[in-house]
This record gives structure tokens, sequence and C-alpha cells, in this order.
């Protein structure tokens, strides 16, 4: 079998499935990407080119669309230059957020098309319309009904869809779900778990070790999105209340959803402005972007660790976190309460509410073997629903040799898989 996998970002959410493939007798894999993206055992990796932008006199409600287009034309000029190079493929892996799955079946009509499609946006019951809360303005609605044009012309290409969590999956029309299976990428539970002697240097060259209060907060970007407003608002109480307390946050400055500050600059520089003179800046640690092995460090030491996000794409940092034992104090939004149960596996609080952020914070500081059972429990969770040797990856390739085969997988749609709080 001759499988291609195409992301811009590759490997993404293939990082596993494509060795994994790749290692079978017969199996040719070949990955399309923008970025060079890390070596894989048996992958032939190959970037197209970067596309255009949209013009900025296309209208406000297509430019997504248009850059779209953009990005699906280099896609497919890359997959001609495949077929005339002699690689046809029988299998097609897709992530199409960015466009690059629009004509992949005009330029491979007899492959078969496997999209892994990640949010569906909707004016309400997701991330539109809920910071600030409210109604959402006409204009508002409009746009974010047409952001879903890339997803709707693949899903009428693809032959089947995967999604990783129920939540996500409940955002698509109930006709797409139909042909849209729910498998995560999977957590390596063998590798990511609690180090037995952790250690982290900090930027003043401070070490923290096993026994250290430490509290930690890891976002791609530092934003919005991951409710870093509300986990800065919340440091005062914090850090006045624990004195001991070291704080340590994860990520960058760029935005990685939604938008800069409209005054310009930084969230990170917006937050320490209207909080900074209330904390002590000296215990509060930016350590940026950080390779895995320090940021399995920084998970090993946590005493509690925070995770807020508004109703949107679940992050691996969170199951991951949890698969290292962390006690979990994270939003009551509907893509963490999927996974996390107050007062089981993890503690859920208020997105907007600083005070019981600080609050849940300072209790598992001060009370941190009274913990142990929801930390081993956080763990359990990830083994039993979310392991990639023993469920994802197996459910995953399954699900790719089902739609190979033109069968329809095992997996079945998500139609009546509905998420908690939705039934």
């Amino acid at each position: 079998m001759r499988v291609l996998f195409v992301h811009q970002n590759f490997p993404g959410q293939y990082r596993h499935v494509a060795p994994a493939l790749a290692a079978r007798p017969g199996t040719r894999v070949v990955a399309l990407g923008e970025n060079a993206g890390e070596a894989l055992p048996g992958v032939q990796h190959l970037r197209y080119q970067p596309p255009s932008a949209a013009s900025e006199k296309t209208h406000r409600y297509v430019r997504r669309l248009e850059n779209a287009v953009y990005r699906g034309q280099q896609v497919a000029r890359a997959g001609l230059a495949l077929k005339e190079r002699g690689f046809v493929p029988d299998m097609v892996c897709c992530h199409p957020g960015w466009g690059e799955g629009l004509y992949l079946r005009d330029v491979f009509p007899d492959a078969r098309m496997l999209y892994y499609y990640e949010y569906y946006y909707t004016s309400a019951g997701g991330d539109v319309g809920f910071d600030p809360p409210g109604p959402v303005h006409i204009d508002d609605a409009a746009r974010v009904r047409t952001l879903n044009a890339n997803h709707l012309l693949c899903l009428q290409a693809s032959d089947w869809g995967h999604t990783a969590t129920r939540w996500q999956a409940s955002r698509f029309p109930d006709w797409a779900r139909d042909r849209l299976s729910v498998v995560h990428e999977g957590v390596d539970t063998e590798t990511i778990r609690r180090l037995p002697d952790p250690a982290f240097t900090l930027p003043n060259g401070a070490t923290l070790r096993r026994g250290d209060e430490v509290v930690t907060f890891i976002g791609r970007g530092l934003e919005p999105y991951r409710g870093f407003p509300t986990f800065m608002r919340a440091l005062p109480s914090i850090l006045e209340r624990r004195p001991n307390a070291q704080v340590v946050l994860v990520g960058g400055d760029e935005p990685h959803y939604g938008s800069r500050p409209r005054e310009g600059g930084t969230w990170r520089a917006v937050m320490l402005q209207e909080v900074g003179e209330r904390i002590d800046q000296g215990r509060v640690h930016f350590v940026g972007k950080v390779p895995h092995p320090q940021l399995q460090a920084i998970l090993s030491l946590s005493s509690a660790h925070v995770y807020l996000t508004y109703p949107f794409v679940l992050s691996w940092s969170m199951l991951e976190a949890m698969a290292n034992e962390c006690l979990i104090v994270g939003s009551a939004t509907p893509p963490v309460q999927e996974v996390i149960e107050d007062g089981r596996n993890g503690l859920l609080v208020d997105f907007f509410s600083p005070v019981q952020v600080a609050d849940a914070v300072v209790l598992a500081l001060a009370e941190p073997e009274a913990w142990w059972p929801l930390r081993r429990a956080a763990r359990q969770t990830v083994v039993d629903r979310y392991d990639l040797r023993s469920r994802c990856l197996p459910d995953l390739i399954d699900l790719i040799d089902d739609v190979a085969a033109g069968r329809r997988p095992r997996l079945g749609g998500s139609r009546d898989l509905v998420p908690p709080g939705l039934g």
C-alpha cells in the first residue's frame, strides 16, 4: 500500500501513525508539508511551496478561504509532481484545516481519503461568543459561518473523517458526524510519566527540585484562548498566600489562536502591566517554549497544574500533565469536562474566576498529600482512554485500513457519541 500524509506542519497529529505504517512490509509512506518538520523512520518527507497570501482587498469573510485555496493549489501542484515521479497513493491521510485537502481528490481520483477534522466553527456554544459572553453580532456570525467553507468542501471530497474528542465531533453537523469517527492521537504513557528525581533550572539560574512548591501553566501561546489572563489575575493571591511557591509558565508570546491585544504588543506585557506591581516577579518564571525532556521535568515537579481553555480544541499538554500525575486545576468548559471529573481526577473551576483558580491552587499547595488519589486517577484516565500503544494507535491504524479497503470503519460514525454536558 502507498500512503500519502498531508499536513501543513507535518508530522503534527501523524507523528506516531506515519512511521508505524511505514514499518509494515509492502507499505511506502510519503509526507507533504510546508515546514521542514522532523525526520521519521521510513517516511519520505517532501515540502510544498508556501502559498501566496490573500489580498487585503478580499472581503474579510472569505480571506481565510482564499488563503486555503492558495494552499490547496500548492499542494495540488506538489501532488501532480509526485505523480510524474511515479508515486500514486492508494490512501491519503490529510489535515485539511489550512486548505491542503481541497483538490487532492482531483489529483488522485482513485485514492481513498481520510481527513482529520479538528474544529467546526459556530456562533454559539464554542469559542465565538464565549469571551466576552453574550450574543454575537450578525456580522461576526456571518463571518464565522463562512469559516467552515473549507471544511464543507473537504467533507464532500473525503471518504471518511476523524477528530480527537467527542466534544470536537459534536461541533459538526449531524450529517457530517455519520462519517466522522472519534480517535485521539494518543499519549505515549510508557514515556510520559512522572520522573523519579526531576530538576529544572530557571532562567535566573535557580534550580527547582522535588519538594518545591511549583505551579505550572502551559500554552503554545500565552493568550486568552488558553486562559492566560485569568491565570495571571490569580497570581497575586496565590503568591501572597503561598510565600514559597514558584510559578513556571511555558509558552511563547506569539498567539496561536485569536489575536494580539488591540493596543499592540503581547498578552504577557498587557497582563504584567495589570498585575505586575502586585506579584513577586522573582517567583514568576516565563521559560518560553522548551524541548520535550525539559517539559517532562517541569510537569514532574508540578504541585498544581492550571489548564484553562475556551470551548475549543483540547490541548495535548493537559493529557500529558495528567499522564505525569499532575493535579489539574482545569476550567469547567466542555473540552475539559469530557476528561476531568471534578473531585475524582482533577479540580474544575470557572474559566473567568481568578478567585476560584487561586483558591484551588492554594488548597493543592497546602495539602499536597491529600491529592494523590486524584493525581493517580488522572494518569489512569489517560492510560485507559488515551494510551498510544494499547488504544489510540491501533484504532487509528484500523481506521486507515478500513477506509483504504472501502469498508465502513469499525469505529463507526460519531453521531450517537454525546460528550458530557450535552446529553
